[in-house]
């Protein structure tokens, strides 16, 4: 993946127009995009989306704002290509009226009623385009007593149960560094919303739209906590790095300060890691060869494994567990990854160039496929860098009607 391709795509032909903001519904488009969706990022005349500028910036300026396009901008806005358009303007929501006519999906992420108090509601813009696919990501969803409330990815981790489980029993609630996961993970679940409803658009002519709350997505995968809770009240709290319901299955620090995560999530595991550490003894029926017994153990259990894994290298205790077919791995640093010969060999990082820039390198498409793989082409591009092909092309509008617009401020 580290050169751009020609082979087909699976979404060749399909055409989405992003105007949302940030991570959720962009990721969306992102992915679409790596897999041939034609994408036109919509962003707002002069500024352009806030993506630009969050994160660290580069030596591009393409905004009025002074700083260069970011990390984050051309990383999560790859395979796009960028217009501006002021859809509060009534000239601005008849040129996006015209394209929605042309396109197969729109992704958007403003609060609720906001597209529709600028007359390009869901209503409206289906009845342009039957087949419209349309993506809406907000922090609580259209409905409910929360639906007009803003909404970022640490509120809807807050609000959808994660963040009280991240952290050390005895300390604060915390994220994992500062990803934003609810973001990501609702861009994931949009995108495989969107190839539904296309596929639903393709059988019967009609589209529809489908409706994200940030907080659901990450609601959606906190595993047996809402049956436990349902069943008998269970309420699960901090554990640190300790999981639920194996036992052990954790982070251990070794001999030289680093830290490897060892899993066993059954009594086989755990007898093999018992082998390695010298201790089979460990796995008797009559110990704590049964996981409800290592449970019952769970400080002994982390502290026997502790203690071997401190005694050895994380070299070490890589390969000893590797050899005794124990999962374990290291805690990597980004600057590990870099040096990892396991994203070498997957090419997980991709080196592109960037118009003004030099090399960037960014995480490679996910998932794989094997006979239409997705690819990226270009990382995030100048502000309105597609102005003149989209609406001289698409729209047909000739040189100055694109410069008249321009002076108006429309795009």
């Amino acid at each position: 993946m580290t050169e751009a391709g020609n082979s087909a795509r699976p979404l060749d032909g399909v055409r989405v127009l992003d105007i949302a903001t940030f991570i959720a519904a962009p990721y969306c488009a992102t992915i679409l995009a790596e897999f041939g969706a034609e994408v036109i990022k919509i962003e707002q005349p002069g500024v352009g989306d806030p993506a630009r500028v969050f994160g660290t910036p580069t030596e591009r300026v393409t905004s009025s704002t002074g700083r260069g396009d970011t990390l984050v901008w051309l990383s999560e806005s790859r395979n796009k290509r960028a217009v501006t358009l002021d859809l509060r303007s009534a000239k601005g929501a008849d040129l996006f009226k015209r394209l929605v006519a042309q396109s197969d999906v729109v992704c958007e992420n403003f609060r609720v009623g906001t597209l529709e108090k600028w007359g390009l509601g869901w209503e409206t813009l289906q009845a342009i385009n039957p087949r419209l696919v349309m993506l809406r990501v907000t922090g609580f969803g259209q409905t409910g007593p929360n639906a007009e409330r803003p909404g970022f990815a640490r509120i809807a981790q807050a609000f959808g149960g994660l963040g009280i489980l991240a952290g050390m029993p005895d300390g604060p609630p915390v994220v994992p560094g500062s990803s934003t996961l609810a973001d990501y993970m609702s861009g994931m679940y949009g995108a495989l919303g969107v190839l539904m409803a296309l596929r639903v658009a393709e059988r019967t002519g009609q589209g529809q739209y489908i409706d994200i709350g940030l907080y659901e997505s990450v609601f959606r995968v906190l595993d047996e906590m809402v049956p436990a809770y349902g069943r008998d009240g269970t309420v699960r709290e901090r554990m640190g790095p300790a999981t639920v319901n194996v036992c052990p299955h954790s982070h251990y620090q070794t001999r030289d300060g680093a830290w490897v995560a060892i899993a066993c999530t059954n009594d086989k595991m755990f007898a093999r890691l018992a082998a390695v550490m010298g201790r089979p003894e460990l796995a008797a029926d009559d110990r704590l060869g049964k996981v409800q017994a290592r449970l019952a153990a769970r400080p002994e259990v982390d502290g026997l494994v502790a203690a071997w894994a401190a005694g050895l290298s994380k070299d070490e205790v890589l390969r000893a567990c590797t050899a005794g077919e124990v999962p374990c791995g290291p805690l990597n640093t980004v600057a590990d990854i870099f040096e990892d010969p396991q994203f070498a060999a997957r090419e997980n990082l991709v080196r592109m160039m960037a118009d003004g820039i030099g090399e960037v390198t960014v995480p490679s498409v996910v998932p794989r496929l094997s006979a239409t793989p997705g690819r990226v082409d270009h990382l995030g591009p100048p502000l309105g860098d597609a102005n003149a092909a989209v609406y001289g092309g698409l729209l047909g509008l000739s040189a100055a009607e694109i410069e008249g617009l321009k002076g108006e401020g429309v795009i």
